[in-house]
């Protein structure tokens, strides 16, 4: 790599959604100083939206520690340094341009996509690992040599090469999700794993405009709710580390975990675009505790005997909807810790420096492996909207009526769930085959799907500014209740008229654990679901009547 080309801070790669819809590519620092004009990033994957704004926040972290919005040198020591410095960006209504500029420009050399020694988010001695073409750089194909997508987003020369905007998009994807594939150039080194970004569940706050979702994901403060230790990005390294498969201390400051060197990575390029990259793993640190990382939501493991319980980031579920796990999200319960960036939001409320009556967008993305996180399976997104109040110590009450519910739920979804194995059975099906599973699974999968837009908006209408009196409480449990249970009845009546004529009669199915023999019918199997529904959703009898219409 002679020739030095393509600067991050002044071309244009990065891509947003303008009010009107339409979609920009701006450079670095253009991306900062309008992102109060922009609505979102809309680059070709969530994740890869996500890897570019943990860029982006990696600068104003890095910023706005030193300096204050006038560019005053003013390095944030104290809680309520912090607190100031996040209210007067936020007050602003646009990121201060002088202090970014003047910092950015100073590191000016370490922001070229190709450069001999110091080329952006690589490292020159990546090129002895290995090799991948274009099409496994580009995150939205993931195809390797071993692995070619039947039906590909881009063929021929498009699939082959990629424009240095996109490249430089890919880049950050891959050094944050990439898979387990790459083989070691050195004998007996450890496994890194997915990259870091690959291991999370990602979640972060969005906005109503770029700014506001830069700001809402900047935690200035730590656990202790202390300032952040001092910030070292990778670029400002005077020698970027280069080791191949490097354990690392978990980062005690933002900065280095939002710039992590997951990969050792080489562009290369040929005939103005790049064809490949050449990639050996790189710096990572055990995920046990990691809860300096603000954008993962988290799983409470029990340790073994005579340990304490711990955290690990908790990877997303195919088919599994955002509100499921509202109160992993939310911390609240036995659930354990919140994201970092959900508490955040919470503290910002508490301080009454962020208005206590918006609406709160929460995202969550990740990447689905398979084999061994070997190769990219998919990739998962979603998102909920509630209000900010819920997160506040008054709207708890509202948030066990909401945990409750969620319950109910899934217990509806189980009830279903044992009427398609009944159904099974009575069917003809085999007791031992694995299609049995896959009914009773369907069944709750396709509960969950018809319920979901319901219940966002019930969550979403939800606000604690309207009181929290029992008589509303009362309504909105109601309303809930009664919509759950006429989708559930609903759905268990057509499974019963799709069952047939075998089912309506059913047969005798001998327990191989008592041997015992028992008779499974539709007749019988709706009789059990609609009282087993019944109790699920607990209504007075008086209302009974009523939820049934």
């Amino acid at each position: 790599m002679e020739e030095i080309a393509f600067n991050l801070l002044r071309e244009p790669w990065i891509r947003v959604m303008r009010p009107d819809g339409s979609v920009a590519e701006c450079s670095l620092m253009q991306t900062l100083l309008d992102s109060h004009q922009y609505l979102q990033l809309a680059g070709e994957l969530p994740t890869q939206n996500v890897a570019i704004l943990r860029l982006l926040l990696a600068v104003l972290h890095t910023v706005f520690y030193r300096v204050d919005t006038d560019g005053e040198e003013a390095p944030l020591e104290e809680r309520e340094d912090a607190l100031d410095r996040w209210k007067s960006l936020w007050d602003a209504g646009h990121l201060p341009e002088q202090p970014i500029r003047d910092y950015l420009m100073k590191y000016e050399d370490r922001f070229w996509l190709f450069h001999p020694e110091n080329p952006f988010y690589q490292v020159p001695s990546a090129a002895g690992g290995t090799y991948y073409s274009a099409a496994k750089l580009n995150g939205a194909l993931s195809e390797s040599a071993n692995k070619i997508r039947l039906f590909a987003a881009r063929t021929g020369e498009s699939k082959a090469s990629l424009s240095y905007a996109e490249a430089a998009r890919w880049l950050l994807y891959l050094n944050g999700f990439d898979d387990t594939s790459a083989k070691p150039k050195g004998k007996g080194l450890p496994s890194p794993g997915a990259g870091w970004l690959g291991k999370l569940g990602l979640i972060y706050a969005e906005g109503n405009t770029l700014l506001e979702t830069l700001l809402l994901n900047l935690v200035l403060l730590d656990d202790e709710g202390e300032p952040w230790g001092d910030p070292r990005p990778a670029w400002e390294l005077k020698i970027p580390r280069s080791a191949e498969r490097t354990e690392v201390i978990m980062p005690d400051n933002q900065v280095e975990l939002l710039t992590l060197q997951s990969r050792r990575i080489l562009l290369e390029r040929k005939a103005e675009k790049v064809s490949g990259c050449t990639l050996l793993g790189g710096d990572f640190f055990q995920k046990i505790n990691a809860t300096a990382e603000q954008m993962t939501i988290w799983n409470r493991k029990d340790g073994k005997k005579n340990e304490e319980p711990y955290d690990l980031p908790k990877r997303l579920e195919a088919d599994r909807q955002m509100w499921r796990d509202f109160s992993v999200i939310t911390g609240m319960g036995s659930a354990g810790r919140a994201p970092g960036v959900v508490r955040w939001i919470t503290l910002l409320k508490k301080e009454r420096i962020l208005d206590c009556d918006r609406l709160i967008r929460l995202r969550i993305t990740g990447v689905k492996y398979g084999d061994k996180d070997f190769f990219v399976e998919d990739i998962l997104a979603d998102h909920l909207d509630f209000y900010a109040s819920l997160l506040e110590e008054s709207g708890k009450i509202w948030v066990e009526l909401i945990q409750e519910k969620i319950l109910q739920t899934e217990h509806a979804a189980g009830a279903l769930r044992k009427l398609a194995d009944e159904l099974y059975l009575a069917e003809g099906g085999s007791p031992a085959a694995g299609a049995r599973k896959a009914r009773a699974d369907e069944a709750a999968q396709e509960y969950y799907a018809s319920v979901d837009i319901p219940f966002r908006a019930w969550l979403r209408s939800i606000d604690p500014a309207q009181g929290d009196d029992q008589d509303l409480r009362q309504s909105k449990d109601i309303q809930w209740s009664e919509t759950a249970y006429r989708i559930a009845v609903n759905q268990g009546e057509r499974m019963i008229q799709n069952a047939g004529e075998s089912a309506f009669v059913g047969r005798w199915i001998t327990d191989q654990k008592n041997d015992q023999q028992y008779h499974h019918s539709s007749v019988e199997a709706f009789g059990y679901f609609k009282a087993s529904i019944w109790r699920c959703f607990q209504f007075k009898h008086q209302e009974r009547g009523e939820a049934d219409a």
